[in-house]
């Protein structure tokens, strides 16, 4: 028999840095602009990514400067886990959170990094950056509620 994986006896708050950064299932959803409406907090996505994604391995290009290069960007940590909501619910981060489990093509799962990409989760090859958009034309770009 089996020790349970990390990710299902442990919170994200009691994660090693190691832990927390192989939750990470490498989508790249995170990087896409998400609209919220503020009547109802309801939070929609759209095919708008960050610049500064390269689609290709779905990485960010600045990722250890990416707070200088776009203040808005939300570095993820522990302490945020129950305002997880707004992100996809396929993210590791926001199932740990809810107690979910894993899908199966998730790395740590599959045992394979691109399992993301050939399970069509990620970005890879998709979406536009949000320098070819006028931020308001975002709205037409809409392509799923959180």
């Amino acid at each position: 028999m089996s020790a349970k994986p990390f990710w299902e006896t442990k919170t994200l708050k009691q994660m090693t840095k190691q832990e927390w950064e192989s939750l990470c299932d490498g989508c790249a959803r995170c990087c896409l602009h998400k609209l919220e409406d503020e009547d109802t907090d309801e939070v929609y996505y759209t095919d708008i990514h960050c610049r500064y994604l390269d689609k290709k391995d779905c990485s960010c290009t600045v990722y250890q400067t990416r707070n200088e290069k776009v203040p808005e960007c939300i570095w993820l940590t522990p302490e945020q886990a129950e305002s997880f909501h707004w992100l996809p619910d396929t993210c590791a981060y926001r199932l740990v959170a809810e107690g979910k489990p894993l899908y199966d093509w998730h790395p740590l799962i599959s045992g394979d990094p691109n399992s993301v990409h050939k399970a069509e989760i990620s970005l890879k090859g998709k979406g536009v950056p949000d320098d070819k958009v006028p931020e308001e034309e975002w709205q037409s770009h809409i392509i799923w509620k959180a």
